[in-house]
């Protein structure tokens, strides 16, 4: 069918063949003790990794980030809604003035 795709073949790649590596022996390469030196130290003295701040730094900055972000966010709903229930009232106390209005001149 034409809906079904016809991959193509991988591809064969020729393998290579290697020689066995070749193993110095002693006599060729022959060990020796190191030197004695004249300074005063000890294989442990080599401090270990510090761990950069940076990230701990970027989390804090991050959170205090959002939290503003929400306050700033909560703050404006809580404006709207205030405004919107000043706007009611004050609509509220213009029809209660029109009717009370209306019912004195009957």
């Amino acid at each position: 069918m034409f809906l079904r795709p016809e991959y193509p073949e991988a591809p064969t790649f020729p393998t290579a063949v290697t020689a066995d590596p070749v193993i110095p022996t002693q006599a060729t390469h022959p060990q020796h003790a190191p030197a004695p030196c004249s300074c005063r130290h000890s294989a442990a003295a080599v401090p270990a990794p510090r761990r950069s701040a940076a990230p701990l730094v970027a989390a804090g900055a991050g959170g205090v980030a959002a939290v503003i972000a929400v306050g700033v966010v909560l703050t404006a709903l809580l404006a709207t809604v205030a405004v919107t229930a000043v706007s009611v009232a004050v609509c509220a106390l213009v029809l209660r003035a029109l009717l009370a209005d209306t019912r004195r001149h009957r």
